[in-house]
This record gives structure tokens, sequence and C-alpha cells, in this order.
């Protein structure tokens, strides 16, 4: 790493760090690296973003720092994230963190992604009282339940659960708000601001014949414990996103042979190139400008196979895309004994649909203010993929940093 951090031009006007979404001090941090000096790198990643360790795992560098890195254009660009990621977690494991307050105010943060996360270490490091609501057994929202170990080590994770729990902050496991706790509850019971971050869970369908059978799975369930799954010997992932990558490496891992199915062509292809090629790499094979028809089952009503038809790219639609067309005639059927939807998600629209003032777009998704968080209700406030849709990890950070920015704001000039 260190001949690497050698490798940088430490450019006056970096244009790693102008492409960063958060901003990252990428030249001071290697300037400090070069001299040794670990522990101030990681204090300068860590107040700038809290879960900096993360992103040197799952960022897309190559449209980043990697990509705009002004060493690439002649050489190799400066693996900047393999540095962040060594100076993160050397930090995570070395420092206890302490508030540098006592403040009286009750901030409740709804989800512990990566906004959520990200929000409650800013906030609980100045004082406030901070309470997390987090579904599940663990925290980590997507970054624990929806990327594989293998991507993602969650000793990670259990560092900064570590850090919250030095920064007194409370963590309510398996509180599910929206039911029984309400928004409204939480303010009756003294909160004094609220946070939203629960990400966006719920699978799209393809809407075909077959989609209930058995062995028919989505992608965001199956990455929650892919353990539990018997897949058999064929599995097919319909869908080429990050997360369709992500389910065709864990199924391949537990030794299914596995094909991903996509109706564009490879240029098309809405993955990351990283990822694309390490499932090529490990041996997921691409089905291309192929499209699902319908989900076939035997006599026992257990999936067995899929009808398929052949595409070919007309002109492009709205997006720029070339548009992909049936080619008449061109029906197949494939065996299977597994099928795997991967072809995004939407909001849960609960909190949304018991929170009374709570304005929501089309997509069900809560409107909020980008520079801040703030959403249409007082004191309630709102980022991460529950704001945008499905969107990246860093991006959902980032609105973890501006609505903490928001809340402390807010609280200041409320108590002024």
């Amino acid at each position: 790493l260190k001949e690497e951090a050698n490798r940088c031009f430490l450019c006056k006007v970096p244009k790693c760090k102008k492409y960063c979404p958060i901003d990252t001090q990428i030249p001071a941090v290697i300037q400090l690296f070069k001299e040794n000096k670990i522990d101030e790198a990681g204090e300068i990643l860590f107040n700038n973003n809290p879960l900096s360790a993360i992103c040197g795992v799952v960022c897309p560098h190559e449209d980043q720092c990697l990509g705009n890195c002004i060493r690439g254009i002649k050489d190799e660009p400066v693996n900047f994230y393999e540095i962040e990621s060594f100076i993160s977690r050397e930090y995570l494991k070395n420092t206890k963190l302490k508030q540098e307050n006592k403040l009286n105010e009750r901030i409740a943060i709804i989800g512990s992604g990566p906004a959520g996360i990200s929000l409650a270490l800013i906030l609980a490091k100045k004082g406030y009282k901070v309470t997390i609501f987090e579904k599940r057994s663990h925290i980590g929202g997507v970054l624990r339940y929806g990327i594989p170990k293998f991507r993602l080590p969650v000793g990670v994770l259990d560092d900064i659960e570590n850090m919250l729990l030095d920064l007194n902050v409370k963590i309510r496991y398996n509180a599910l708000v929206g039911p029984v706790i309400t928004i409204d509850k939480l303010f009756e019971d003294g909160y004094d601001a609220i946070f939203i971050g629960t990400g966006v869970w719920n699978p799209k369908p393809l809407n075909i014949k077959g989609e209930t059978f058995g062995h028919v799975h989505y992608a965001i369930d199956y990455l929650k414990s892919p353990n539990s799954y018997r897949l058999g010997d064929n599995v097919v992932i319909i869908g080429a996103g990050n997360v369709a990558m992500d389910a065709a490496r864990t199924a391949l891992r537990l030794g299914a042979e596995t094909h991903i199915i996509y109706r564009r062509s490879e240029a098309e292809l809405p993955a990351r190139l990283e990822e694309v090629h390490h499932a090529k790499e490990e041996g997921v094979q691409f089905d291309l400008l192929t499209n699902p028809k319908e989900i076939l089952v035997d006599e026992n009503g257990w999936v067995k196979g899929m009808k398929v038809i052949k595409m070919e790219l007309g002109e492009p639609d709205a997006s720029g895309r070339r548009r992909p067309i049936e080619i008449p005639g061109s029906e197949y059927e494939i065996e299977l004994d597994t099928v795997i939807m991967s072809l995004g998600t939407s909001p849960n629209p609960l909190i949304s649909s018991t929170t009374k003032g709570l304005e929501t777009n089309k997509r069900k998704c809560i409107v909020a203010e980008e520079e801040n968080g703030q959403t249409s209700k007082a004191a309630v406030f709102a980022g991460g993929d529950a704001v945008t849709g499905a969107a990246t990890v860093i991006l959902a950070m980032g609105a973890g940093k501006a609505g903490a920015k928001g809340i402390h704001e807010y609280l200041s000039k409320k108590n002024a």
C-alpha cells in the first residue's frame, strides 16, 4: 500500500476528491499515510464519513476516485480505496469514541442501514441521546443483509456497532416501526426529532406465469439468509444489476450451476464492470438477449424449467438505452431447479401509510430535502433509499450525513 500511495501525484486540484460524492480529502489522507500518521488519516476519514471502512469495499470506484485519477490517464490509477479500507479498519479497531457533550434532546433513528448508522454516529458523538429502531436482530441493513459476506465481512459492522455502544446509542432490535410503534408514539414519548432510513426492501415482481411457485425467490430475500435455501443443481438469476451478481456468486458458492438471464446485450449490463468481471471469473454464465416468458413446473408443483425468448435491440428508449424486442418464433425452454428474480426493489409504505402529513411521491418514496433531509412533517427527517429509491451505499451515507446536519440545525434553532 505504501508503494501505491507513493504513486499519487497529490494533485493541488484533485479530480478524485471532486468526483467523490461525499468530498473525501483524498490527497491529505494519502500524505498522512505516507508519513505513517494512520490515526490522523483515520480521523479525517471518519469525521468526513463514519462508514469509510465500508466505502473502500462497496463504492463504485471506477465512477468516482479510481475513474478520475489523473495518473490513470497514461498509467494505472491509484487504488485509493484499498488505502482507505486499511486506514479505516485500523481506526475502527483502535479508537474508542467519546461523546463531546451531554445534550438533552432525544433522537429516534428508524433503520440501521448506511444512512441511519452514519447519522447515529455523527449525532451521538455530538452528545445527543440516540435510539436506533432496527426491525432485524443485527444492525447493518443492506450492508449486512444485502451484501454477501465474501464481499463485506460482518466484522466491520461489529466494530461499528461497538462504536455506537461506546457513544451510548441505544439499539432496539426486532423493533418494526409502523404497526405498533408509530411516528406519533415516538413523539409522545419525548423524542425531539426522528430520522427515517428504512431503505427499500419490497422486491419488484416480473409478473409472468409461475412466479408464485415453489423454488422461485427474490434476490433481496435470498441474500438475507442464503444458507437456508435449497437451490438444487441449476439456478437462473433474472436481472443483471449488482444485486443479481451478488446472488449469482452466492449461489455458485453453494454448489449450483448458475446462469444470469438478461434481455439486453453485455454493453447494457447495469452492474458495475468489476462485479461482472468477478462473476464471469468465478464461473457464472450469462444468457444475454434472452427474456423469460413463463416458469414451468412438473406434476408435483416443483419448478422444472423456464420458457424464454430471444431478443434483439431496436431504437433507443427515453433513457437512451436501446429497446429490447422479441424475435418471433425464437421461444425455447431451459431446465432449472431454482429461479431468483433480481429486478429491483421499492419502499415499504408501512411508515408513510401510518403517519399523517408525511408526503411521498408516485414511487412511494418519502419526499425530503436533499441538503438536510427535512420531510413535509415537522421534526421528521429522512434519507437514503427510502427517499431516492434503490441507489448506492455511498449516496445513502451522504444522506445520513446531510440528515445529521439538518437535525442538528433544527434542534439548535429550536432551543435558541
